[in-house]
């Protein structure tokens, strides 16, 4: 339990250290050139976290009925719903004549809520064994870089300067050691949760790779060369997520 407990917080301070990225890698120009290869690193990852790690290991510790199944679609859908009303309250404040800085605000507020299921997930991981919860962190990890760079852009478009950028940043991201802390703690009490917490987590991965990131790259496939580009480093995530197989 202590080891556990030592390997969750250990790696969301990882994950939240990540929120402090955007003031080496910003910077007005270039910037593109790379990012969509990291996005599409981190989509591989995040599939191959799923199908290689998350699901095969529920399927092993009491088998996938329909039951348990299901947890997934709940994942999706709380994504889904997290997304939808950030989404509304961005077009709702354009739509009132509002300036850009309620929706750094709503922004924060989603990136909050999602560094907090950050934190549920890889606690759950973690409570499933050791291998699940590094493999879960690292693509977890793949992931937030890409996404802190761009909500560090987003504050600083909106005219904060790049120290409040950073301490908003960093705020939201200590939401992940509330989800975490919630998630250990439940599980001293209800010694199952971990699986339906887990299956909640690869519905959630599976949303944000396959609705968010990949439509991301279609957006950027203007070449032949950048497509297949795009390929090989999503395969490439997956082979990591394969490789930590042999751990």
């Amino acid at each position: 339990m202590v080891e556990q407990f030592v390997s969750i917080f250990a790696s969301v301070l990882i994950v939240s250290l990540i929120s402090l990225i955007g003031l080496f890698v910003f910077f007005p120009s270039g910037r593109g050139s790379w990012i969509i290869y990291l996005i599409s690193f981190a989509a591989g990852a995040l599939f191959g976290d799923v199908f290689l790690h998350l699901l095969p290991e529920v399927a092993e510790s009491g088998g996938f009925g329909v039951e348990l199944s299901s947890f997934v679609l709940v994942g999706i859908l709380l994504f889904f719903i997290l997304e939808k009303g950030i989404h509304w309250q961005h077009c709702h404040g354009q739509a009132m004549g509002e300036h850009v800085h309620p929706f750094a605000y709503v922004n924060l507020i989603g990136d909050g809520l999602h560094n907090f299921i950050d934190g549920i997930i890889i606690a759950a991981s973690y409570l499933v064994s050791f291998p699940v919860g590094l493999a879960t962190t690292i693509a977890v990890v793949l992931h937030e870089i890409p996404q802190e760079i761009g909500d560090f852009a987003i504050l600083i478009y909106s005219g904060f300067s790049k120290l409040k950028a950073l301490l908003l940043n960093f705020a939201s991201a200590l939401l992940a050691f509330l989800g975490a802390g919630l998630t250990f703690w439940a599980h001293s009490f209800i010694g199952s949760i971990d699986l339906p917490l887990t299956l909640i987590a690869a519905g959630g991965f599976l949303y944000l790779a396959g609705s968010d990131l990949i439509p991301e790259l279609h957006k950027h496939s203007r070449s032949f060369v950048s497509s297949l580009a795009q390929v090989v480093v999503f395969l490439l995530g997956i082979g990591v997520m394969a490789l930590l197989l042999l751990i």
